[in-house]
Formats: C-alpha cells, sequence, structure tokens
C-alpha cells in the first residue's frame, strides 16, 4: 500500500481517540472495547493492517532520522495489565534500533527524589531525528502519587509548597514544560490504553492459569486494584489538564489488544506524517563528489 494512503487511512483510524482538549473529557464516554468497523472476525485482516503500518512507520523514522530537525516523545500511561509493554514491542517491532530508545519508569530512586520530578525523564529526552518512548513517565506524579499520598511525603518537598493547590499546579508545570519541547521540535504523543477492570481481572487471572504467563504475576499490581476508582478519578483529570492540540491524549481501547496496536500505530504514523519530514537534498557540491567517489570505484580491481 502507497504510504500516502496508509497515511490517509491512519489519521482516520485514530482521529476518534484523539483529545486535544480536555474540558469536556468524560472517561466514561469512552468504551474499553470499542474496535470501530471492525469485528472479532477481522483478527487476521488487523494483523495485516499492522504490518502494513510497522513498514509505513520505518520508512517515516528513517526519515526523520535523515532529516535531524525534529524528534518525538510518546508516552504510554495505563492500568496495570493494559498492554502497554505488548504495544510498544509490536508497534516498533520495524523501527531502527538506532532511532528510537525505550525507557520503563519505576518507582524513583533515591538519587531521583533528590531532583525535581521532572528530572529523571529530562535526561532521557530523544534527540533530534529520534523517537523516545516512555513506559509511564513523569504523569505517574499526577497519578500514584496522588492515590497514594504518603509518597509525596518522601519527595521532599518543602511542606509550604505541600498545598491543596499541588495537583493544578503540576498540570500547569506539565504542560508548560510540553510547550517548551514542542516549541524546541519535540513532538509529545501521548497514549492511555483504556483496559476495563473485567478485562483486567481477566488478565491477571491468566497470568497465573497459564505457566508461560506466571512471571508477570506481581502481588503489588494486585493491590493496587483495590484502588481502581481513584486511579480512573487520576486518570480522567490528568487527561482533562494536560490534553493540547500539541500534545494530544490518544484514549486507546484496550480490551483488545489486536485494535489497541492498530490505534497506536495509526496515531504515530499521522504524528510523523504531519512534520513534512523528507531526505535531505543534496547539493552540486556532494553530487560531484559522489561522481568522483563513483568513478574512482568503478576504475579500482
Amino acid at each position: 500500500m502507497p504510504i500516502k494512503k496508509t497515511v490517509k487511512r491512519s489519521r482516520q483510524l485514530a482521529k476518534p481517540f484523539r483529545v486535544t482538549n480536555g474540558d469536556k473529557f468524560r472517561l466514561k464516554d469512552y468504551d474499553p472495547g470499542e474496535i470501530l468497523e471492525f469485528t472479532s472476525e477481522d483478527k487476521p485482516r488487523a494483523k495485516e493492517a499492522l504490518e502494513i503500518g510497522v513498514t509505513a512507520l520505518a520508512e517515516l523514522q528513517d526519515m526523520l532520522y535523515a532529516q535531524d530537525n525534529w524528534a518525538v516523545l510518546v508516552i504510554f500511561q495505563a492500568m496495570d495489565a493494559a498492554g502497554k509493554d505488548g504495544a510498544i514491542k509490536h508497534v516498533m517491532s520495524g523501527v531502527n534500533p538506532q532511532g528510537c530508545q525505550v525507557y520503563s519508569f519505576k518507582a524513583p530512586s533515591s538519587e531521583d527524589l533528590d531532583h525535581d520530578y521532572l528530572w529523571r525523564c529530562m535526561k532521557c529526552l530523544p534527540n533530534r531525528g529520534h523517537i523516545g518512548i516512555f513506559n509511564r513517565s513523569y504523569y505517574e506524579e499526577t497519578l500514584v502519587v496522588r492515590v497514594h499520598p504518603e509518597l509525596l511525603a518522601k519527595e521532599k518537598v518543602p511542606p509550604s509548597l505541600v498545598t491543596k493547590h499541588i495537583w493544578d499546579e503540576r498540570f500547569q508545570d506539565i504542560r508548560s514544560f510540553e510547550r517548551y519541547l514542542h516549541r524546541n521540535g519535540i513532538v509529545v504523543v501521548k497514549f492511555f490504553l483504556h483496559v476495563s477492570k473485567a478485562e483486567q481481572r481477566r488478565r491477571f487471572l491468566e497470568r497465573d492459569d497459564v505457566s508461560d504467563k506466571n512471571w508477570k504475576f506481581s502481588a503489588s499490581d494486585m493491590a493496587e486494584r483495590a484502588f481502581w476508582d481513584q486511579y480512573r478519578d487520576a486518570y480522567e483529570d490528568m487527561i482533562c489538564n494536560t490534553a493540547t492540540k500539541d500534545s494530544p491524549w490518544y484514549v486507546v481501547p484496550a480490551d483488545n489488544k489486536w485494535f489497541t496496536r492498530i490505534v497506536v500505530a495509526s496515531a504515530i504514523i499521522d504524528t510523523l506524517a504531519s512534520l513534512d519530514l523528507a531526505y535531505p537534498r543534496v547539493d552540486k557540491t556532494k553530487l560531484a563528489e559522489i561522481a568522483s567517489a563513483r568513478r574512482a570505484l568503478l576504475r579500482s580491481k
């Protein structure tokens, strides 16, 4: 499929899940089981569509790398077992590793806690020409830290600065930070993989039932499930306050992994295609150098 056709189709697929203004956003309006016009019988067709998307993504990433002007930061946030790792693995499978780095942010280290909360993520921002992927991110500071206030106490923030306005202030900081990144050529695209409570339960049970998935089981993940409603409210507030035109959120249905991956691939393709990427043009001097080198090679044995 020609890349222009793939880009057009990707834009259509991603658009229903794109949030650029959170004023009226409500998570209840987004169905975790949504698959648009697809049906469960369309899995083979979906797999083929993903392969086409991965090929287009690889071509766009190659131009991004060659042009060396823009960088793209892809952020994944989700409840446990929503499929972040699988989405990253399958969608980015065709991308040149030289131009793509993945960082997973777990509980902050003692060194992290001695700095501001953006510090550890800022160190990992992508170079120009690269795609950076954050598996969780600075948004955890408005999610898990909000659900578990005792974590905030460990961050050594002066008590006078910890007020009832702290979450609004963090949202302001993040919006300013992402605006700064965009103004400097780092495009931020954010995914919330929206899984239902019932599907999370099924996946947790599968980790116990299937021996090859036992290693994925985590008692801490199970414990966090008890805070489902609090996390849901925190995610909704996060998207309401940080969805912007330049740094949108995609609320991706995550009950069907095959559909999740198509939407994620489509959104990244659409983002890259919007940057007017192209391979650098070679000037006359460079063309003369290439021609000279070619003649030399043809004369050599």
